[in-house]
This record gives structure tokens, C-alpha cells and sequence, in this order.
């Protein structure tokens, strides 16, 4: 019987991060008030200062980043930036968790086993099932950033023959 692949460190640094932004947020909150962090309007930008960036971790580029901007306490409901290198590919992976991008910067090529590869660029908006294999590479010159909202937790299996 197989065993599924432990979580990357990418879920791990997810993790790592939420513990951090979930303070972070709740100091947004006017002194006195009862909403919980989750609930506190605010808004970001990529090039924020203060915006904490981390790396992926292994399985992914050197070079890329993640940002988490929102998630509630139990770790549903996370908003993140992501970031990936010009020119470099990720590998096939799943997430428990639908997720919900949006490409902010650069021409991202995704393809999703069973399915043709579809191109998103900037403004466009991409649905991934949970459990759906897929990889992807970050095309041209420019740099990937893509904003991706994910329902449940957000973890990353790394497809192997041994996982498949």
C-alpha cells in the first residue's frame, strides 16, 4: 500500500507564515474592537513594504516566493502571492484545496494532467480542482505573480512515480 508523500516545506513555510500574518492582521483592527483578524478589511500590494516574502522551499526554484496575505485561524481561507522566476518550470504537484488565481504579472503556461495546457496572463483567472495534478512554467521575461486563494489549507504533494 502506498503512502501518500509527506507535505513539502512549502506547506510548511504556508504554515510558518500564518502564524506570523495572523498577528500581523489582528494589529490592523482598531483598538477596543471584537472582529476577528480574519474579518479586518485592509489591502496589499506585491511591492508593499513590510510584506513578508519567504522561499518555497524544496521541490521549487531557488527563486521562488511566497507571500501570505490573509487565512483564518484554522488555516482555511488563505490569500497568497506567488511568485515564480522567468523561464522556469515547477513541477507536477496537487493541492488538497481548490485554488482560485489570478495572474498579476508575466505569462504563466499551466497544464493540468488529462487536459490541454492553457495560457493566463496578466487579469486572467485560472480554477484548479483540489487534488488536480499539475505543473506549470513561468514563460518569457518577466517574472510570474500570480494571486491564488485556496478553500482548505493549503498544502503541496509533489507528484513522484512512486505517489502516482
Amino acid at each position: 500500500m502506498h503512502t501518500p508523500p509527506s507535505p513539502s516545506r512549502f506547506t510548511a513555510a504556508l504554515a510558518t507564515l500564518a502564524l506570523v500574518a495572523i498577528p500581523a492582521l489582528s494589529a490592523h483592527a482598531e483598538e477596543g474592537t471584537e472582529a476577528p483578524a480574519a474579518e479586518v478589511a485592509f489591502d496589499s500590494r506585491p511591492d508593499a513594504e513590510g510584506l513578508e516574502w519567504m522561499a518555497c522551499g524544496d521541490g521549487f526554484h531557488e527563486g521562488c516566493g511566497l507571500a501570505i496575505l490573509n487565512i483564518d485561524a484554522d488555516g482555511r481561507n488563505a490569500d497568497v502571492y506567488f511568485r515564480y522566476p522567468a523561464g522556469e518550470s515547477f513541477p507536477l504537484h496537487w493541492h488538497t484545496s481548490p485554488e482560485r488565481m489570478v495572474v498579476l504579472r508575466g505569462t504563466l503556461q499551466v497544464s493540468y494532467e488529462g487536459q490541454e495546457p492553457v495560457t493566463i496572463e496578466p487579469g486572467d483567472y485560472a480554477f484548479g480542482p483540489g487534488g488536480a495534478h499539475h505543473a506549470g512554467t513561468c514563460q518569457g521575461d518577466e517574472d510570474c505573480l500570480l494571486f491564488i486563494a485556496f478553500e482548505d489549507p493549503p498544502d503541496t504533494h509533489f507528484v513522484t512515480e512512486a505517489s502516482e
